[in-house]
C-alpha cells in the first residue's frame, strides 16, 4: 500500500511549499560554502610512480590528465569477489558510470574524468564496450595503487572519487576524496565541477566566493567546442550513454557492445 501525503488547499501547498523550498535555499548555500572550503582544502603530493595499462599500452598518473589540469578518478570496483565477476563489474559503480555526463563539459573545464580498476585491462575493456561507455578506463593490476589508496584492503574491494591536480613542474597533487554516501550526489557536471580544486565556473546565481556565474556562458562555449571536436571522432557511439539504463546490460551475458 502506498501511503500519500496528506490533501490540502492550493493556499495551504503554496505555504508549505515555501517553507520547504526556504529550507532548500538554505541548504544550497550551505553546499555552496562546504564547496569553497573543500577547494581551500589542503593537498598532499603523490611520489610513487605508479603505472597503470590503457587500451593503448602503458600509462603513468600524470598520463591519465590527458594534458589537462585536473584529474577526477573514479574506484571502480571491478576484480575477484566483487559481484558480477569475472564479466562484470560492480552494479552500483555501473549505475554511478551511468550517470556520468557528456565529458566535453569537463574537458571544457580543464579536467579529465577516468575510471581506474584492478581488473585486467582485457577484461575492463570488454565490459566497457558492452555498456558502452567513453570514458577512459584504465587497468591498475601492475601497481601498489589501489592498496595504497585504501580501495583494495584484505577485507576486499571498495569504490571511491578522487580529484587530482598537477603543476607546471609535473607534480601530481591528490586534493580530495570521497566515498559512500559521499558519491551518490556526483555525476551531473556541476556536482562534478564542486569537487574541484580550481574554483567552478557555472550553476545559476553566484557562488560562495563572489564570482559572478555568468562566466558560465564562456565555458557553456568552449564545451560546445569540445564537443563538436569528440562528435567527429565518435562517430560509431550512440547517445543515450548517461542516465538511467537497463539494469540487463549490467549481467546478461547476451548483451552485445553498443
Amino acid at each position: 500500500m502506498i501511503h500519500l501525503p496528506k490533501i490540502v488547499s492550493q493556499a495551504e501547498w503554496r505555504a508549505a511549499h515555501e517553507a520547504l523550498l526556504a529550507k532548500e535555499k538554505a541548504a544550497t548555500h550551505e553546499r555552496d560554502a562546504l564547496a569553497a572550503e573543500r577547494r581551500r582544502q589542503p593537498m598532499v603530493r603523490i611520489d610513487e610512480h605508479y603505472e597503470f595499462e590503457g587500451p593503448r599500452g602503458k600509462a603513468s598518473l600524470l598520463d591519465l590528465f590527458g594534458g589537462r589540469r585536473q584529474l577526477i578518478l573514479y574506484h571502480f570496483m571491478f576484480a575477484p569477489g566483487v559481484d558480477g565477476w569475472p564479466d562484470a563489474g560492480c552494479d552500483g559503480c555501473s549505475m554511478m558510470v551511468d550517470q556520468f555526463g557528456e565529458l566535453a563539459h569537463l574537458h571544457a573545464r580543464d579536467t579529465s574524468l577516468v575510471l581506474v580498476s584492478i581488473a585486467p585491462i582485457e577484461k575492463i575493456e570488454a565490459y566497457r564496450a558492452r555498456m558502452g561507455w567513453p570514458i577512459p578506463w584504465y587497468s591498475s593490476a601492475g601497481s601498489a595503487f589501489n592498496r595504497d589508496f585504501g580501495r583494495t584492503t584484505d577485507e576486499g574491494e571498495d569504490f571511491g572519487l578522487s580529484v587530482f591536480v598537477r603543476d607546471d613542474d609535473r607534480n601530481v597533487y591528490r586534493t580530495y576524496f570521497t566515498s559512500g554516501r559521499g558519491v551518490e550526489t556526483l555525476g551531473p557536471v556541476w556536482s562534478l565541477a564542486r569537487s574541484h580544486t580550481a574554483r567552478p565556473t557555472g550553476g545559476m546565481g553566484r557562488h560562495a566566493s563572489g564570482t559572478p556565474a555568468d562566466e558560465a556562458l564562456h565555458v557553456v562555449a568552449a564545451a560546445r567546442r569540445v564537443r563538436s571536436e569528440l562528435s567527429r571522432t565518435r562517430c560509431c557511439l550512440q547517445s543515450g550513454i548517461s542516465g538511467s539504463t537497463s539494469f540487463a546490460r549490467y549481467r546478461s551475458d547476451s548483451c552485445q557492445p553498443r
